[in-house]
């Protein structure tokens, strides 16, 4: 995965993320939503087989950059408790 800026203003950005698809792309602009601060946080693939995905996210006021890396953590952390309760399921 890299992650490439395109746009970036004092309350929004757009970023680029290559070699991932709708799967990351929509859990990240759900989890984005539940900030707060967020204006808008939306995604764009214009062709899955030849493009990558394009988040945008535009803030009130806290650094677009700063929401981003905040709903990366948020998924970080729900992914650990959930690969923590299958672990403990499956043993």
């Amino acid at each position: 995965m890299e992650i490439n800026v395109i746009k970036e203003d004092k309350n929004k950005i757009e970023v680029e993320i290559t070699g991932e698809d709708h799967t990351l792309c929509n859990a990240l602009r759900k989890e984005l939503w539940k900030d707060k601060s967020i204006k808008a946080a939306a995604y764009s693939i214009e062709h899955p087989l030849v493009s990558s995905p394009k988040i945008l996210v535009e803030t009130e006021k806290e650094d677009p950059k700063k929401a981003l890396a905040k709903a990366a953590d948020s998924l970080k952390d729900s992914f650990k408790s959930l690969r923590d309760m299958v672990n403990k399921e499956l043993k």
